[in-house]
């Protein structure tokens, strides 16, 4: 299972709104810069994130973007869902999928306990977390 970059540039755009230091928000051009983004992809980003509810700009076009709400109260999931209808391992568990070894599959279980463990995660970890650095790697 792969994660989109738009997914993955989403949560480092979220990152660099939550962490602007600046009353004003931060410029697209200066997410754009740091990130190593091209400003017209950058584009698509900002705009699945507005379109969610997760940012704003400060003050209209040309102005600083910012958070709708608190760094705490957004989810991986509320940011992952902004571009992709949730997260399905594997076709067989997708919404509209018609399996024919659907009664007799002795592996569903397994693959629905992965999914839903892989969407909790995603619901227990906001962006606050990222922000302070609380999500450590196990090496």
């Amino acid at each position: 299972m792969r994660f989109s970059t738009k997914t993955r540039y989403g949560i480092r755009t979220m990152l660099e709104i939550a962490k602007a230091e600046s009353q004003e928000g931060i410029l697209q051009k200066d997410i754009a810069a740091n990130q190593e983004l091209s400003v017209k992809y950058l584009d698509q980003i900002i705009r699945g994130l507005k379109t969610a509810g997760l940012i704003i700009n400060l003050r209209g076009k040309k102005s600083g973007y910012i958070l709708t709400r608190p760094a705490s109260e957004i989810t991986m999931l509320d940011i992952h869902n902004a571009f992709e209808a949730g997260i399905c391992v594997i076709d067989c568990l997708a919404k509209g999928f018609t399996c024919d070894r659907k009664q007799g599959c002795s592996a569903k279980g397994f693959w629905v306990t992965l999914n839903n463990q892989i969407v909790n995660y995603f619901k227990s970890v906001t962006l606050e977390d990222l922000c302070e650095n609380r999500i450590t790697l196990d090496h």
